[in-house]
């Protein structure tokens, strides 16, 4: 049974993830092809980044209760693939999340002189 728990985090997690993109529409619910497209260029770039780890003898599984072994290339279990996924989307949705709130920020800010500069323009009249 332990060899499911990091499994089940991993899809809790992703789950998780998707959940605030669906409800805030940030990648995957908002522009989905593109969206999937990075992921996807950026799952594959740290696949070849493991691949070279796994070649060089730097990773490799060892003894690990935790996976279900399930290996989908050499030393690369299948939690791998998942991981990666988990940290390129979580990646992707705080930076635009965060691009987002920068932009509504200095829209606001250059916009009409904003909530402060209109209060002054009240006290003033």
């Amino acid at each position: 049974m332990t060899s499911l728990v990091y499994l089940g985090a991993l899809l809790v997690s992703l789950a998780g993830l998707g959940f605030l993109d669906w409800r805030y529409r940030i990648a995957v619910f908002d522009q989905p092809r593109r969206a999937l497209l990075t992921i996807a260029l950026g799952v594959a770039a740290f696949f070849v980044w493991d691949a070279l780890g796994v070649g060089l003898g730097v990773f490799f599984i060892g003894d690990a209760p935790y996976l279900t072994g399930v290996v989908i290339a050499a030393e690369v279990p299948l939690e791998e693939l998942l991981f990666l996924m988990l940290l390129v989307y979580q990646t992707l949705l705080l930076w635009l999340a965060l691009s987002r709130r920068r932009a509504r920020g200095a829209g606001g800010a250059r916009g009409a002189g904003g909530a402060r500069g209109e209060r002054r323009e009240r006290r003033a009249a």
